[in-house]
């Protein structure tokens, strides 16, 4: 059972270190409900729709669960770690949750296109609608919107910007080369 102040969900708010930066991580008792590049333009926009979406109030801090994520984050970058099984809890609008579903369908090392979701989900004209689904992913990494690009094989929009979209995609896939325990 999640803590509460009142009748408000108490949200714990951390920081998890990187070696791409760090990382705001927002969890109620039970699941991870945010995972953010700090530096994000959009985290205050983000951190407002986990308030509306769930009606939580943030408070410092660690919980079970952001203890979890920055385990399993220096894990995944020691190339330890392809698989996260911390829970998480991302409430959309039915079309944002059918994509966010597809994205943590793609295998590591390796990428996909918003065309290649688009037609995956059974909406093939709605690539523009993928995308922005794709970009108000509020779980960076753990639904893993970095291993989306343009349907040319370019690298397009990653929230926690490009260069750090490339760092993903370029661990994950020298990890899924090199048979690292636990990325095969």
């Amino acid at each position: 059972m999640a803590d509460s102040v009142g009748s408000a969900l108490v949200a714990h708010v951390s920081t998890v270190e990187t070696p791409i930066g760090g990382m705001v991580a927002v969890a109620t008792d039970t699941h991870l409900v945010l995972l953010e590049f700090a530096h994000r333009r959009m985290l205050d926009t983000q951190l407002a729709r986990v308030t509306r979406a769930i009606g939580c109030t943030f408070v410092d801090g660690e919980s079970p669960i952001t203890t979890a994520v920055s385990r399993q984050l220096a894990e995944y970058f020691e190339g330890k770690r392809c698989e996260f099984d911390v829970p998480i809890h991302a409430p959309g609008t039915p079309f944002q949750t059918r994509v966010w579903d597809e994205l943590r369908r793609i295998p590591i090392g390796t990428t996909t296109s918003y065309g290649r979701i688009a037609a995956d989900i059974g909406e093939p004209n709605a690539v523009r609608a993928v995308a922005r689904a794709n970009g108000d992913n509020r779980i960076s990494i753990l639904i893993p919107c970095h291993r989306v690009i343009g349907a040319d094989g370019s690298l397009t929009g990653y929230g926690g910007g490009l260069w750090r979209k490339k760092k993903l995609l370029e661990l994950e896939a020298r990890a899924t080369a090199l048979k690292f325990p636990g990325f095969e």
